[in-house]
């Protein structure tokens, strides 16, 4: 699925059910703030599990969100390899060629 259709997916959700999409971006908030972790570290996490279910457009909105929250390119690419031995070899190329997407704008 390519990034423009994700998109215009996301804004459609988002008009059609705005309240959905509210409580939805509340509890990730919510997720954010309720314990020690920095934002970087939570969206590094989240981007982990992003590439598990092997979802292209969360692995895209998480790499961004960790830039955004201060990771650095070589810290994305280090916690997608770290998950090697958990989710395999070509799971984490894949979720690598989706981050670098991000990375590379």
């Amino acid at each position: 699925m390519g990034k423009k259709r994700e998109h215009n997916t996301y804004r459609q959700l988002k008009k059609q059910y705005p309240d959905y999409l509210a409580a939805v971006q509340a509890l990730g908030t919510a997720v954010r703030h309720a314990g020690p972790l920095d934002d970087a570290v939570v969206q590094l996490i989240q981007l982990g599990a992003a590439a598990a279910i092997r979802s292209e457009g969360a692995v895209h909105s998480h790499a961004r969100r960790a830039l955004e929250a201060g990771a650095t390119p070589e810290q994305i690419r280090h916690a997608l390899i770290a998950l090697t031995s958990t989710i395999g070899f070509p799971t984490v190329v894949a979720a690598i060629s989706w981050a670098e997407d991000v990375l590379e704008q």
